[in-house]
């Protein structure tokens, strides 16, 4: 998972002490430093004894680490941002998925050795290896991923004539001034792209923070030349380097970027991937001289030199996970960025959707169910909750020009209920209708009719699958009693159906499950199908507790042989030789878990040739493997959301947040059991 550079490293665990504020907030400092058994920060003037200092690379604010260093006669040990760092910016706060840890230097400065140079004069790379690199930098490319992902990404207009990128820089940053250059070097960059190509437009990349005058670039006056032209937006880099036939840098890593699209790149500075023969470079380093190629460096950089970590778990990562998790942040930024109206949700559900919508979207919260045309102004698109798009609101979003959304609960939720206003990890946004409502086609039933689900993508469903049948996790993952043992003579004589209750009253049951509606009809109709099984009925958890309908009466305990109620769900679908429901997500859980389904209602996971089905529907044509199911139904249709960070994160990353919340609780909260007992309360006076 970390690198495995030659570059010796300490060889038992020590402390380190930093100075910077920088490094304490980032979470994932600690589980990519395992060279350190403690990291801990000192104030100025403390003597408190280290084994070695930890710094932010060579940049100004790292001198006084580098003093104390000297000072203490200890080994400075330098940290930077890795080269896929993260969704949004440093400066934003948004934690850092990967890190650089240096022993000797700093990529970024040319003027003396650092372990990434040292890898690539020494290290041997194995065709695995390599193999490895260019499939990560394919993906890289086809999920337009680069060290920072804020960006917009829209294609540039298209031009009748050739086009070149030309690489400005904030001034005097510290890749500059280490970087072997100056601002002569912007100046010969210019002069050369522009000689070099006498035909062709010239775009000249500026940071925003320049054009806005907050800081000071090397390039802005080159738009007076009539083939210069400035763009200071924000934008993906993917969409630049689409746009243009060459690309010239002084040292930003956009030209490396350059090199993974097989685009030329000329470099006027010595950033970490000149001078190993893959650019044209003004500048030598006399210690550069062996030749790289592209999947080489990339191994480098990007494998051995770079580490990962999930910021949201704090475990170590690697840089394909990292990939995953970024590029499906990214996805779910994009699809749901706009300004939204949230209408007639409760202050519960407003603490939390706004996370969920993301850092690309504005939301408004309207309290009536019955929004003013005026407040439709300026406003994109409209979410409720479920089915409670009224014919009203769905004639006022198409006479304004509003996408209609409706959002609910996703199958990986949390540890607790949603009726106990446990906060979810997970929500499900569709703008064609919902995936429970089996009337209409839904995105997720769209998704998984027309979706070609790559390999990779399978690989990552089977994966996640065995994660969630080892942890033993589900949709609300409340902690069960002990099982029972079962009569005598029914395990291996009696086959074992499990019926899991719904809450009656449910939309899911409305419009999923067109028949059989009751709990009670469906007992029914298990026993009259399965005369001779071992019925478990285990009523639904909303039921127990409480708070919604679906109780059976006294003469249901016919059409079972056993009521299990406060027990695990997934200790129940383990013991169960078949599962039987009308719609509940208990039959999906249960596929994975590799349980025969027989579905009385028309559920998502319905129709695709993985379970028996009662009902059809003639949408659903397609023949689906299980991983297909999963990849679709986990890890693309859902929004999965840190509830600590607030930010977008992935299934992988909620089923292990999942896991160390179950591990950290430990009963009901007194929070739920107050709220249980006020509700109850309520109810009865109803």
């Amino acid at each position: 998972m970390h690198n495995d550079s030659t570059v010796l490293r300490p060889s038992s665990p020590r402390v380190a002490g930093y100075l910077s504020k920088g490094l304490a907030r980032w979470h994932i400092i600690r589980c990519l430093l395992p060279e350190y058994s403690r990291q801990v920060r000192l104030k100025p003037g403390s003597r408190q004894p280290v084994d070695a200092i930890l710094g932010w690379g060579l940049k100004p604010t790292s001198t006084r680490a580098r003093r104390m260093a000297a000072r203490r006669g200890l080994p400075y040990v330098a940290i930077e941002d890795g080269f896929l760092r993260s969704l949004g910016l440093g400066v934003h706060y948004s934690q850092p998925h990967s890190l650089v840890v240096d022993y000797s230097g700093i990529y970024y400065d040319a003027t003396r050795p650092s372990d990434l140079e040292t890898l690539l004069a020494e290290a041997v790379f194995e065709t695995e290896e390599l193999a490895r690199a260019s499939q990560a930098m394919q993906r890289l490319r086809r999920c337009r991923l680069s060290k920072y992902n804020h960006a917009p990404d829209r294609p540039l207009p298209t031009s009748d004539r050739p086009r070149v990128l030309v690489i400005d820089q904030t001034r005097d940053d510290a890749s500059i001034t280490h970087g072997m250059a100056d601002a002569s070097s912007f100046k010969r960059m210019l002069e050369s792209a522009i000689a070099d190509h006498p035909d062709a437009e010239i775009l000249i990349k500026t940071h925003p923070d320049v054009i806005a005058g907050r800081k000071q670039g090397y390039l802005t006056q080159a738009s007076t030349h009539p083939r210069c032209r400035l763009i200071g937006d924000d934008i993906n880099p993917w969409a630049l380097i689409d746009a243009v036939d060459a690309v010239y840098v002084v040292t930003s890593q956009l030209g490396f970027e350059a090199l993974m699209a097989e685009k030329p790149v000329h470099c006027f500075g010595m950033p970490f991937y000149a001078g190993w023969g893959l650019t044209f470079d003004e500048l030598h380093c006399e210690r550069r001289q062996r030749q790289r190629s592209l999947p080489e460096l990339f191994a480098a950089a990007y494998l051995r030199y770079c580490r990962y970590a999930n910021p949201y778990t704090g475990l170590p990562s690697t840089l394909e996970a990292t990939i995953d998790l970024i590029a499906d942040q990214k996805r779910q930024r994009d699809r749901l960025a706009g300004r939204w109206l949230a209408v007639g949700f409760s202050s519960w559900k407003r603490a939390f959707i706004t996370d969920f919508l993301g850092p690309a979207s504005s939301v408004r919260f309207l309290q009536s169910d019955r929004p003013q045309p005026h407040e439709f102004e300026g406003r994109d698109s409209l979410v409720v909750w479920g089915q409670k798009a009224t014919d009203e609101l769905k004639a006022l979003c198409r006479q304004h020009g509003l996408k209609l959304w409706r959002m609910e609960d996703g199958f990986v939720r949390s540890v607790g209920l949603g009726v106990d206003l446990t906060r979810p990890l997970s929500l499900a946004f569709d703008s064609r209708g919902l995936y429970y409502d089996a009337n209409h086609e839904s995105e997720l039933e769209r998704l998984l009719t027309e979706t070609e689900f790559e390999p990779a993508l399978l690989a990552r469903a089977e994966r996640l699958r065995r994660r969630l049948t080892e942890l033993k996790l589900s949709k609300y993952n409340v902690r069960g009693k002990t099982l029972p043992t079962l009569p005598e003579g029914v395990a291996g004589s009696r086959p074992i159906v499990l019926v899991p209750g719904q809450v009656e009253s449910d939309a899911s049951i409305a419009h999923g499950s067109p028949e059989i509606k009751t709990n009670q009809a469906l007992l029914e109709a298990v026993r009259h199908n399965r005369p001779d099984a071992f019925i478990i009925y285990k009523p639904h958890p909303d039921v127990v507790s409480g708070a919604r309908v679906g109780l059976l009466d006294k003469r249901a305990s016919e059409l079972y042989d056993l009521e299990l109620v406060h027990y695990d769900i997934i200790d129940l679908i383990e013991l169960a030789d078949e599962i039987h429901t009308m719609c509940s997500l208990t039959g999906f859980e249960g596929l994975m878990r590799e349980v025969d389904v027989h579905t009385y209602g028309l559920p998502f996971y319905a129709g695709w040739g993985l379970t028996q089905d009662r009902l059809s529907s003639p949408r659903r044509q397609r023949q689906l493997t299980l991983d297909a199911l999963i990849a679709g139904a986990l890890l693309i249709y859902p929004t999965y959301v840190d509830p600590l960070s607030g930010e977008f994160c992935n299934a992988d990353t909620a089923v292990e947040l999942m896991q160390q919340q179950r591990d950290q609780r430990s009963g009901l909260p007194f929070r739920v059991r107050l709220y249980r007992l006020y509700r109850n309360l309520f109810s009865q006076r109803q």
